[in-house]
């Protein structure tokens, strides 16, 4: 073979293997469509302040329990049975309503651990339930 048929050749072969690669209707590109990520939809679980306070950063969880003290800053102190834990919930989040030290909620959010300069756990509300 001369030179300019090996290389056409060679061009032929790495331009099939990059379409191979690049297009979205191959059968290697398909094999998980189907999957679901199941710690996306599943709801997070109910656990309790000592135990959240012993989760990993960005851990999904609910608390059920009683906000007694306004902090500021959109931060309040949660208690249940078991401990108090600092967490943040966003004005509009409460939906208007006024509960007092009495008034059990169910929180759910993510547990927020921060390192510096102490170790420093709280829970990021995403929802509240009354």
């Amino acid at each position: 073979m001369n030179t300019l048929t090996k290389s056409l050749i060679a061009t032929v072969v790495a331009g099939v293997a990059v379409y191979a690669v690049a297009n979205p209707t191959t059968s290697q590109t398909t094999v998980n469509a189907g999957a679901v990520n199941q710690k996306a939809i599943a709801a997070p679980v109910l656990v309790s302040v000592k135990q959240a306070l012993t989760l990993k950063d960005d851990t999904e969880v609910q608390l059920k329990g009683y906000i007694v003290k306004a902090l500021g800053d959109e931060k309040y102190q949660f208690s249940d049975t078991t401990g108090s834990i600092t967490v943040d919930i966003d004005d509009d989040l409460w939906q208007g309503k006024a509960i007092s030290a009495k008034t059990p909620v169910i929180i759910m959010g993510e547990v927020d651990v921060d390192l510096l300069p102490t170790k420093h756990v709280e829970i990021d509300v995403d929802q509240v339930k009354f």
